[in-house]
């Protein structure tokens, strides 16, 4: 019989094991909310309050925190997913999905991908350079830059922009507008988790049809706090 972690004991449980399928999935906890891939197997994962009024919550990925068999399992199976559109080049968003766009990339076969980056280098211009906020770093906005080196390497390809997590739309948003700026059209939209919906609407009010191009290897819900314990959160509030 598998043994369930208590993630209110054992915060360093999560994300670490790949249990067999079967149930439960979903809520388990107050703590702790339990996914599924596409194959069967389920993923450990911690509900994370959301900041500020509303008793929301999400379930969370950290996957510079993950196992490697967990971080292998996500990038293979979302590269399993694009590999379909017929990809030629994947383009990486900071910081997280640099980790999820190295593995898609070498799982598609790929000899190398392309990041972009928050860190400015001397050689970088501004004008190529847009802002960027996340939901997990509130009020910390940055800047978003693509290496002007970089640009041959996906002009005029089959791009897809490859993130960990997408939450509130942000981050993408953001690369999208970047690629734009060098005439680059996203084939795909590829994320380990889709966390909520509140992306959906975003996307197709700023880059209309990109949210059907959006593709992942698990979704999860928006949750609400009910009591000691947490539901999905139907429907759920916009911007959230």
């Amino acid at each position: 019989m598998t043994v369930l972690p208590d993630i209110g004991n054992d915060p360093l449980a999560v994300w670490q094991d790949l249990l067999p399928p079967g149930e439960p999935v979903g809520v388990l906890s107050e703590h702790t909310f339990i996914a599924r891939l596409p194959d069967g197997r389920r993923l450990v994962q911690p509900i994370r309050p959301l900041p500020g009024p509303g008793h929301l919550g999400v379930a969370s990925l950290i996957v510079n925190q993950a196992s490697f068999e967990v971080e292998e399992a996500l990038t293979e199976g979302l590269a399993r997913r694009l590999a379909d559109c017929g990809i030629e080049r994947v383009v990486a968003v900071p910081t997280l999905g640099l980790i999820a766009g190295r593995g898609v990339a070498r799982a598609l076969g790929h000899d190398r991908y392309v990041p972009l980056g928050t860190s400015r280098k001397f050689w970088y211009a501004d004008d190529l350079s847009v802002e960027i906020r996340s939901i997990t770093s509130p009020g910390q906005a940055k800047r978003l830059y693509l290496d002007p080196r970089l640009v041959p390497l996906i002009q005029g390809r089959r791009v897809a922009l490859v993130d960990d997590v997408i939450s509130s739309g942000s981050s993408i948003l953001s690369a999208l507008d970047l690629l734009s700026l060098v005439d680059v059209e996203v084939a795909a939209i590829g994320v380990l988790m889709a966390q909520s919906e509140a992306w959906r609407s975003r996307l197709a009010e700023r880059h209309p049809g990109v949210e059907n191009r959006v593709v992942s290897v698990f979704e999860t819900p928006l949750l609400r706090r009910v009591g000691d314990g947490w539901e999905p959160a139907s429907p759920e509030p916009d911007g959230s």
